[in-house]
């Protein structure tokens, strides 16, 4: 299943970005793989179903290259093949609420939770890396889109 959409991993762990154009998904990826991130795909994801999990992968003729506005497009950085992934990310200009309430992503008939960010604030990074954690279940939430 082709998606528009970016994905990066942390350790085995994948987060899928998804968002218009011009949303700052490169930009966020671009963010996360300075923080030790690893790029998994870039403008295209492609989905699939394995036993009951998500897997991203990138189309072969885009994997390691990162468009990067106002420089280019770049290749043959540093690439994950595949990664399971863990979390969807959904990216929006306005400010999402301050206490969301848990929604998901699905495709396969496979749910991953969804957060809304605005990948262009500068905490966006480090959202992202607590949301991961939380949905793996490292982290805590007393109220939101994690609370249990």
């Amino acid at each position: 299943m082709p998606l528009h959409g970016s994905c990066v991993a942390l350790d085995d762990d994948g987060v899928l970005i998804l968002g218009p154009s011009g949303a700052g998904k490169s930009d966020l990826v671009l963010r996360l793989i300075g923080l030790g991130w690893t790029l998994v795909a870039d403008d295209q994801v492609e989905v699939a179903a394995d036993q009951g999990a998500l897997i991203a992968s990138s189309p072969a003729p885009l994997r390691g290259m990162l468009e990067i506005r106002g420089l280019g497009l770049m290749r043959d950085l540093p690439a994950a093949a595949s990664t399971r992934l863990r979390l969807a990310i959904q990216l929006r200009d306005t400010h999402p609420p301050r206490l969301p309430e848990p929604a998901a992503w699905t495709a396969h008939q496979i749910a991953l939770p969804l957060v809304a960010l605005r990948g262009k604030e500068p905490s966006a990074p480090d959202k992202v890396a607590f949301a991961l954690k939380a949905a793996c279940g490292r982290a805590a939430m007393a109220a939101g889109a994690f609370a249990r």
